[in-house]
């Protein structure tokens, strides 16, 4: 298992700076480059290679379209981590990466594929189509029945947490999300994890509107919603959050609130970023194959250039629950 003094030894910076930039603290007065060389240290360290042997080598050249700026993914290392895996196997398969700026606008026309990491709607698309024909989308699918994509089973990950916490005695189960934008921040992008969550409340026969706390995905704004839900006095006794850095915001909020975790609120969240670990409580999550998600986009890129194949395929990566010390049973009175 990979440590703190780990990462601060192969960063070069301390442990104490380790430990608050992985818990997202906005008193510490570093640069985001830093922040990004400590978050990029953890994902190498905790990055196992996987066995490729068999893949041949080649030449090509792919463009990374990042939805995600620099700065984000320091805030939401999610896509920090497919995007460092994508490179890595794209190293490891001898091909030359160049990098599309958040606009998709630079104009590139000498490169072989695209692989484009995050959310994308059809006005992106159009953009991307100038550059290459021969695209792979990760964590989202727009036209999967022309591109190549590979997503993870959000929804029946959001079912197996739910059947999880209510096994656990949980009934009042609070939704703390965030909204995301597409076509040039146009649209609204619908949150598969949120949609599934309104979707068994309502089978379950629970009122969900005033469980449900919709903000950004970042650590402020989780710290920011679950204030604000703990405010409004619900009687929730757990929270499901969107991912592990709204998750870090909303401990800080129940800290203040002089509650505890889990013993009076459980927390479960999605992504099982590095951060997830080293908190207090270490937080349960549910695990995203983020690296298995960057590698598998480059397979299919290699498999679409070589092979000229004309049938997308839409890989959809399955989840697993991390159970930590966050979520526990309901006591009940004997």
């Amino acid at each position: 298992m990979v440590t703190i003094k780990d990462i601060a030894n192969s960063a070069g910076v301390s442990i104490a700076t380790v430990s608050r930039v992985l818990n997202f603290d906005e008193k510490l007065n570093v640069t985001d480059i830093t922040k990004q060389r400590i978050f990029q240290v953890a994902e190498e360290l905790n990055y196992v290679k996987k066995n490729d042997k068999n893949i041949k080598k080649s030449t090509f050249k792919v463009a990374i379209a990042n939805w995600y700026t620099e700065k984000e993914e320091v805030l939401d290392p999610y896509y920090l981590s497919i995007r460092l895996a994508v490179e890595k196997k794209c190293a490891s398969e001898n091909i030359e990466v160049v990098k599309l700026s958040p606009l998709f606008n630079i104009g590139l026309k000498e490169v072989d594929g695209i692989i484009a990491i995050g959310k994308f709607g059809i006005r992106e698309l159009e953009k991307l189509k100038t550059v290459s024909e021969n695209i792979v989308f990760v964590d989202s699918s727009p036209q999967s029945d022309v591109y190549d994509s590979v997503v993870c089973d959000l929804k029946y990950a959001t079912i197996n947490i739910l059947n999880y916490l209510e096994k656990l005695g949980h009934k009042k189960i609070g939704f703390i999300s965030g909204i995301e934008y597409i076509n040039d921040g146009k649209d609204i992008f619908v949150d598969r994890r949120e949609r599934t969550y309104k979707e068994e409340m309502r089978l379950r026969g629970v009122d969900y509107k005033t469980n449900l706390y919709i903000g950004k995905f970042t650590p402020q704004s989780g710290y920011e919603l679950m204030k604000k839900a703990l405010q409004d006095k619900n009687d929730i006794t757990a929270y499901i959050v969107a991912n592990d850095s709204m998750a870090i915001g909303a401990y800080r909020a129940i800290s203040e609130a002089s509650l505890r975790i889990p013993e009076d609120i459980s927390v479960i969240s999605y992504n099982d970023n590095i951060t997830s670990q080293f908190i207090v409580p270490p937080l349960t999550t549910v695990k995203i194959y983020m690296e298995f998600m960057g590698e598998t986009a480059v397979e299919l890129i290699i498999e679409q250039l070589k092979e000229e194949r004309e049938i997308p395929k839409k890989v959809v990566i399955p989840t697993k629950i991390i159970k930590r010390g966050s979520c526990s049973q309901i006591k009940t009175n004997s």
